[in-house]
């Protein structure tokens, strides 16, 4: 199976700005990086008008709509998909970050917001291994400056490196 770390915390603590800054740095480390979004409201992606949709409507079990430069692959799931099914659809990478899914049992970093007001998910969660937060806390997990996306991509190579 492929390496994946989930990058977790509660929403608006910044998952989605962190990956974001760490894709561009993990590629100059030389790895190949996908992600794996979770939502837990329905999503639509193909709007109403187009063919993809008319063929979606009309019964078929995958739509994928190809051009010169992307493609995008639609289909209706009768139930949530495992993360091996969510896996299989990908190519091959050295790493899969996972955003949500957080009760999935596999390593994490947990992102901690103070602005949030949320608690912290590590005192309850054995598989985060490393906090990227803007305050400390009292723990001996590895602590990582939140807009310091330069050490968190570092934690992450250093993790592959001894995980491998």
């Amino acid at each position: 199976m492929q390496k994946v770390l989930g990058i977790a915390g509660w929403s608006g603590s910044g998952k989605t700005t962190l990956i974001g800054g760490l894709l561009p740095l993990l590629a100059a480390h030389g790895l190949t990086v996908s992600v794996i979004k979770h939502s837990h409201h329905d999503i639509e992606l193909d709007v109403a008008g187009k063919d993809s949709r008319r063929h979606r409507a009309s019964g078929a079990h995958e739509v994928m709509v190809v051009s010169p430069y992307r493609f995008g692959l639609f289909a209706e799931t009768p139930q949530p998909l495992t993360l091996q099914q969510q896996l299989s659809r990908l190519a091959a990478v050295d790493l899969v970050l996972l955003e949500g899914q957080k009760t999935l049992p596999l390593p994490r970093i947990e992102v901690h917001r103070a602005a949030c007001g949320k608690p912290w998910l590590y005192p309850d969660d054995p598989f985060v291994i490393a906090l990227a937060t803007d305050t400390a806390t009292a723990t001996t997990l590895p602590q990582l400056p939140l807009d310091d996306h330069d050490a968190i991509a570092g934690f992450i190579v250093n993790w592959l490196k001894d995980s491998a």
